[in-house]
């Protein structure tokens, strides 16, 4: 569903947004139609997408786009709102789906639970990533678990949140602090607890790479990373849900809900650990 490549070989990411905040909605649409570069100058016969009566859409003429932010490079994606509607029924009732990442309000005002809002939007082929006012840790861990690629509270810049949906849309997950504290306090009884270090040594590693890359991105000695695995290794052994390889761990991952790391992932959020040895 990706768009052509405008802008200097940038691909285009469709993007839609569900909230039933309207300000927010309709910032949004203001943010995306103030780029600079507008995707479908490049390219011809691309359709104006309209969202609902609330007039948050795309808007006739150019569809709405934005670069993913300063300092990202030349292959920055272009994000094109298709549509933004109050509730998941309005959004795909409005040809929605056609959108690559919905950004999704973590409680709508319409009684829907979160992870059924989440369960929807990827049976219509969108990825999610999950935003709200409120960071609360239960429903987060409930809507990652249905399939949510990320979640991010909506005090994140724009340019964090463009960075964000660049790496959903990329097949990443969109880690943050909150998301991290969110899965270090779930209380399920079969799933761990694991601190935000821990987590972040687990996702690089079971990602495929080497322990000494997996050190070297959390900035930390191999021994302290090889600490914190071994700490993880424990905590699912306890858990009655062992994991001996990394073929194990990469199981318990998507078990889990928590999906891969973007490349592009940067160092975690700091936790108490081990002294780092050189």
């Amino acid at each position: 569903m990706t768009g052509g490549a405008p802008g200097g070989g940038r691909r285009v990411v469709r993007v839609a947004v569900v909230d039933d905040d309207r300000m927010l909605r309709d910032g949004l649409a203001s943010w995306l139609g103030r780029a600079d570069v507008r995707a479908a100058d490049a390219e011809p016969g691309a359709g104006d997408a309209e969202s609902g009566a609330d007039g948050a859409g795309a808007g006739a003429g150019a569809a709405r786009t934005a670069a993913a932010g300063p300092g990202t490079g030349p292959a920055a994606p272009l994000l094109r709102l298709l549509a933004a509607e109050a509730t998941v029924d309005a959004l795909l009732a409005a040809g929605g789906a056609a959108a690559e990442v919905v950004l999704l309000d973590l409680v709508l005002r319409d009684g829907s639970a979160p992870e059924d809002n989440v369960r929807r939007l990827r049976a219509a082929g969108c990825r999610v990533l999950v935003i709200s006012t409120v960071a609360d840790r239960e429903r987060i861990v409930a809507t990652v678990a249905a399939g949510a690629d990320g979640y991010l509270t909506k005090d994140h810049s724009l340019e964090v949140l463009a960075e964000a949906v660049g790496a959903v849309a990329a097949g990443g997950t969109a880690h943050s602090p909150e998301l991290a504290f969110a899965w270090a306090h779930d209380s399920t009884p079969d799933r761990p607890r694991l601190a935000p270090r821990e987590l972040q040594v687990l996702l690089d590693y079971a990602s495929g790479l080497t322990l000494k890359a997996t050190a070297r991105r959390a900035r930390i000695s191999p021994n302290t990373a090889k600490y914190y695995l071994d700490q993880v290794k424990e905590k699912y052994q306890r858990a009655g849900r062992p994991a001996y390889t990394k073929i194990d761990l990469a199981a318990r991952v998507r078990e889990d809900g928590w999906g891969t790391p973007p490349t592009a992932q940067g160092p975690s959020p700091t936790a108490q650990g081990p002294p780092t040895t050189a």
